[in-house]
């Protein structure tokens, strides 16, 4: 069963889905090679092959610790998130849950796509019992850091030499967001 979000755009749509057809794994692919070259890639600097990308989605799927969110922009995906659960042994962080692999096509940015994202797995989290939600990221990435920011994440760490980048070491930022009243 997927769920769907409408956003404030009235050619942008957010869902969560179980499955991808053809076609709408082809534009996940497409989606994640243009944000990988522009450098916001959720951990890959260079693009991968098609191959891989295709494992790579296709495996999301197949996690049961997993929701994928997909963007769509005029009817073609062009983004994603994860909701990451803890595996059930992991009984004391059993309350929070985690974004990840986020990112949006560069041509499809400033439609409320990733806010969009952001709440649809806020209100999945919230939905299945979860107190709380993490997420991390590079400190490179200002837009992510603002869409965090603006949405409520407190920062809480940084982590030195995060991420090496094109020979260099970035530091990356760890946000959490309470989502229920305590």
């Amino acid at each position: 069963m997927n769920t769907k979000v409408k956003t404030t755009a009235p050619n942008a749509m957010i869902e969560k889905v179980e499955a991808l057809n053809d076609d709408e794994l082809d534009e996940l692919c497409d989606a994640a090679e243009k944000a990988i070259l522009d450098g916001n890639g959720f951990g890959w600097l260079k693009a991968p092959s098609r191959t891989v990308l295709e494992r790579y989605w296709r495996g999301v799927l197949l996690m049961p610790q997993r929701d994928l969110f997909i963007a769509r922009l005029d009817g073609a995906v062009v983004g994603s998130s994860q909701l990451l659960r803890p595996p059930p042994n992991n009984e004391a962080q059993s309350h929070s849950a985690q974004i990840t692999s986020f990112f949006i096509a560069p041509e499809a940015r400033g439609h409320g796509l990733a806010r969009g994202l952001i709440k649809l797995a806020e209100d999945t989290a919230r939905e299945g019992g979860y107190r709380q939600v993490d997420l991390d990221m590079r400190a490179s990435q200002q837009a992510a850091i603002q869409l965090a920011e603006g949405a409520g994440y407190r920062r809480w760490g940084t982590k030195p030499r995060y991420a090496l980048v094109d020979g260099v070491y970035l530091d990356g930022y760890f946000y959490s967001k309470t989502l229920v009243d305590e």
